[in-house]
């Protein structure tokens, strides 16, 4: 009787073990989520991106579709007043490198020298927000933001890289 006996209190400490180890299962489940949540809000509103690593490999492109449009005039830019008050200039030429194998590049790849006035004036818009001092340390940030604002222009991503060739500051 007594082997009986506790025999069915082990059983119902096992049971109630099992019951409270499911019921802390849940909580836990419900907050992980809900903490899962806010992380992803908060990089969101920093705009972090989760999967960097992935990304970095969608937007890498083979050497062999890549098309590159060189824009052959030099532009000379009035850059923003820096610290000393004086007038700075950058006179700069542009190439824009283009994905062979978007959908998009049918569409506006050979029709890019007609709207080379366009992007031209995007340029002149983007470099003249920068004084020298800016420009000289932050020539890829100044290209990145000239690429986001040219694929905003054609609506597209077919653009994938804006180089400066020949950059002169004064």
């Amino acid at each position: 009787m007594k082997k009986n006996l506790l025999t069915v209190l082990v059983l119902a400490l096992v049971l109630a073990n099992l019951i409270l180890t499911a019921i802390l299962t849940f909580s836990v489940i419900s907050e992980v989520k809900k903490t899962d949540a806010l992380v992803g809000k908060i990089a969101a509103a920093i705009d972090l991106e989760l999967s960097a690593g992935e990304k970095s490999k969608d937007k890498s492109v083979p050497i062999d579709k890549i098309s590159v449009y060189n824009i052959e005039d030099s532009m000379t830019i009035n850059l923003k007043p820096g610290n000393d008050d004086a007038e700075h200039y950058a006179k700069l030429s542009v190439s824009l490198s283009m994905n062979t194998e978007s959908k998009d590049y049918e569409k506006y790849g050979a029709s890019l020298s007609e709207k080379e006035s366009l992007i031209k004036n995007e340029v002149n818009r983007v470099v003249s927000s920068y004084t020298i001092d800016e420009i000289k340390s932050s020539t890829q940030a100044i290209q990145d933001e000239l690429l986001t604002r040219i694929q905003e222009m054609f609506d597209s991503d077919f653009i994938i890289q804006v180089v400066f060739r020949d950059v002169v500051y004064q």
